[in-house]
């Protein structure tokens, strides 16, 4: 991820042409019900659910949901203005996050560190493997992105920002990976010009390092 990327994003975000969505994916809220039914995460770190990193947080929809939601969050992104919109946010809500600029290529998260890490909408493979040392003991890794189809779908017209099918898969090989789904379906987020519904290609991974509670 270059400082043209960088600049780009800052820019989009700046002009309006990004426009983030407002409430956390329900991928991530039912993924920490799996979580929390299965008896996980509770009662560890001093937050009381431990440590969360949210990558690629971009204005933090899903890390504010997290650090609503008891977790000691640090959230990661490119673009130095998302992150002060959601440095706001959060400020605006009374929640404490540690918000990081980085370049995400570059960067290795702490190994053995994290009790959930979330990775929303953002593909970068070389980063799942260094994703799966940060996760603590018995820790949970959450994946969501638009995956790659011959359909005519809505989100990146490139394949390069698509997941192919199955690389979550292959990506967790050395955790337990207890929900994986490849879908097209209909996202509220997208419509078309009329206003109608359109169809998303999306896969999904929730992934525990270690027992998950059974």
């Amino acid at each position: 991820m270059s400082e043209h990327e960088r600049r780009r994003w800052n820019r989009r975000y700046r002009e309006g042409s990004a426009t983030p969505r407002q409430h956390p994916s329900p991928f991530l809220l039912d993924s920490i019900s799996v979580i929390d039914s299965l008896g996980a995460l509770s009662g560890s770190g001093p937050s009381g659910r431990g440590r969360a990193l949210d990558v690629a947080c971009g204005t933090g929809r899903n890390a504010l949901a997290l650090a609503a939601a008891g977790f000691e969050v640090t959230a990661i992104d490119v673009s130095e203005v998302a992150l002060e919109a959601g440095a706001a946010a959060a400020a605006d809500r009374h929640l404490e996050l540690d918000w990081i600029q980085a370049d995400l290529d570059e960067w290795t998260p702490e190994p053995d560190a994290f009790a959930l890490i979330t990775v929303l909408r953002y593909r970068n493979p070389a980063l799942w493997p260094r994703l799966c040392d940060a996760l603590a003991v018995d820790g949970w890794l959450m994946i969501e992105h638009h995956l790659r189809t011959s359909l005519e779908v809505a989100g990146p017209t490139s394949a390069d920002f698509r997941l192919e099918p199955q690389e979550l898969l292959r990506a967790t090989t050395n955790l337990r990976v207890i929900r994986y789904a490849e879908a097209v379906e209909v996202d509220e987020e997208y419509r078309d010009e009329r206003g109608a519904l359109r169809r998303t290609a999306v896969a999904r991974v929730l992934a525990c390092a270690g027992d998950p509670g059974f």
